[in-house]
């Protein structure tokens, strides 16, 4: 008499319905982590900074006097330097940053003597590769970033701006098919008055949401 055939598992129906369930979970989890990894771009290279506005003379002449130092805030129009007979003034207000206060010294056109910015203008900036991304990015999608300074609190903030040029600077090579990879800059606003521990000049990381 012989044996009785052994059969596989996977050949019973009840088996064969319950990997099928298994199956299409699988692909139905890999759909969402797939869906929420592409909905959004990462860009690491960040930080808070506004752009530096530069206080210098029209004519060249002998620095004769500063009246301002790197951390004073300063109103619309008010004197900051003295080179020659000519005064320097903010032009808008603002705070100092940087100043050249070595009297005596021959100043050219233009050459920095203060340096400031203007605190309302402080934005997250990212620079991101034009192949990470760039294509899917849109001004108005929302953000959430990060400062190195405050560790992991999530902050978040707005596109602003999309640099219609690429960053020459900043070229990376692709070395898998020898072209160089040109880098964008985005900057993101924030509530900068629900945020005045922002320092410019941290460091930052920032996520666009795409979708």
């Amino acid at each position: 008499m012989e044996a009785p055939t052994k059969q596989s598992i996977f050949s019973k129906p009840w088996v064969q319905s319950l990997t099928g369930i298994i199956v299409v979970v699988l692909l139905l989890i890999g759909a969402l982590v797939w869906k929420s990894l592409s909905s959004h771009v990462s860009i690491e290279k960040s930080q808070i900074m506004a752009p530096t506005i530069v206080i210098g003379p029209q004519a060249e002449g002998i620095l004769a006097e500063v009246y301002v130092k790197a951390g004073d805030t300063v109103t619309a129009d008010e004197p900051v330097a003295r080179v020659g007979n000519e005064i320097l003034s903010a032009k808008v207000a603002g705070l100092v940053i940087a100043v050249q206060n070595t009297p005596g010294q021959v100043i050219t056109p233009g050459a920095a003597v203060v340096s400031m910015i203007d605190p309302t203008q402080l934005r997250v900036v990212g620079t991101i590769a034009e192949d990470k991304g760039l294509a899917d990015l849109r001004v108005g999608q929302p953000v959430s970033f990060t400062v190195d300074a405050f560790g992991g609190t999530t902050f978040t903030g707005i596109v602003d701006e999309i640099s219609p040029t690429s960053d020459q600077s900043g070229v990376a090579f692709d070395i898998s098919d020898q072209r160089e990879v040109k880098n964008f800059t985005i900057k993101a606003r924030y509530d900068i008055a629900a945020h005045p521990e922002f320092k410019n000049g941290m460091s930052a990381k920032m996520t666009v949401y795409t979708k």
